[in-house]
């Protein structure tokens, strides 16, 4: 059976052209590098160097060989690099839901330095409605969850703000409050108001400050956002997610009268009492809480 070191004589030889050349690389006697390449050849069955000339030459099926045997090296190498992190507490795999609405982008440097910083942690990222982002923390299915802050959260939940969502109201380009230069109460009043919202019954522990007595609820925003594009209804959505609807002229930015300056909800990162978090899972927190106000407001800026 091959061992890894069988691999690297072979992948070092065909790239540094001869068995003495690989054999300084290894640290190792030119005999030895010969026997390892042999022994390979007789394991896989296949000649993988043509002796026959002053310095070893590739055969066919050596050259198409050696891409895998590449492919083992770089296993072995980051198994072991993933074993090391592990035995120094860092977790593997580390799940961030995000909720629906939540401009990622505020966090992209962020995830580059997580990138470089946890080469070997699988980063998976899920967006979920609010209601099920607790309900993934609470099952361990997520680890760390950003989430429209609340007005409370379950026991067993730890929370910090850590930066906001920018919320625009819009209409459809033809709807009739598009038309009008200042929108006043009295105005939307008139208008069904399409609301993003959890399944019905579900405790997102958010009040109903509701502007129309007509409204029609929806649990993912961008179902919300084409059933105002359709002209069904106005609502207060995500700037993340109308920006291009807005630009495209689709949709219309309506100017509140009673509001002079922007709507801005909390954006807060939550976890769980009883799952600690591990070494990459804390230092994403840790960069969250980091995070200056300057980068929400830069990646989520007006049109």
């Amino acid at each position: 059976m091959p061992n890894i070191e069988h691999f690297r004589a072979f992948v070092l030889a065909a790239e540094l052209g001869s068995f003495s050349a690989a054999a300084r690389q290894m640290g190792k006697a030119q005999s030895a590098v010969s026997t390892a390449i042999a022994n390979l050849e007789i394991d896989a069955d296949v000649q993988l160097f043509d002796r026959s000339s002053r310095n070893p030459v590739l055969t066919k099926a050596g050259a198409a060989l050696l891409p895998n045997a590449r492919g083992i090296l770089l296993g072995n190498q980051e198994f072991l690099a993933r074993a090391m992190s592990m035995s120094q507490g860092v977790e593997g795999h580390l799940c961030v839901a995000i909720e629906q609405g939540i401009s990622i982008k505020p966090l992209l440097d962020l995830l580059r330095a997580f990138s470089s910083t946890f080469a070997h942690v699988s980063l998976e990222i899920v967006t979920p409605d609010p209601t099920d982002v607790a309900v993934l923390l609470k099952r361990g299915r997520a680890e760390l969850g950003l989430m429209i802050e609340q007005e409370g959260y379950p026991t067993g939940f730890q929370f910090r703000g850590v930066g906001y969502s920018r919320t625009v109201p819009v209409a459809a380009r033809d709807h009739p409050l598009a038309e009008l230069a200042q929108v006043r109460h009295a105005d939307l009043r008139k208008y069904r108001e399409l609301v993003p919202q959890s399944r019905p019954g579900a405790e997102t522990g958010r009040s109903d400050r509701r502007k129309s007595p007509s409204v029609w609820y929806a649990e993912n925003p961008m179902l919300v956002l084409d059933l105002v594009a359709q002209g069904f209804g106005w609502a207060e959505l995500p700037y993340s997610i109308i920006a291009d609807r807005i630009k495209t002229g689709d949709l219309a930015q309506l100017n509140y009268a009673f509001q002079q300056s922007d709507i801005l909800q909390g954006v807060d990162a939550v976890w769980t009492e009883q799952r600690a978090l591990g070494v990459a899972g804390q230092w994403m927190l840790n960069k969250l809480l980091e995070l200056p106000q300057d980068v929400w407001r830069e990646g989520q800026q007006m049109c």
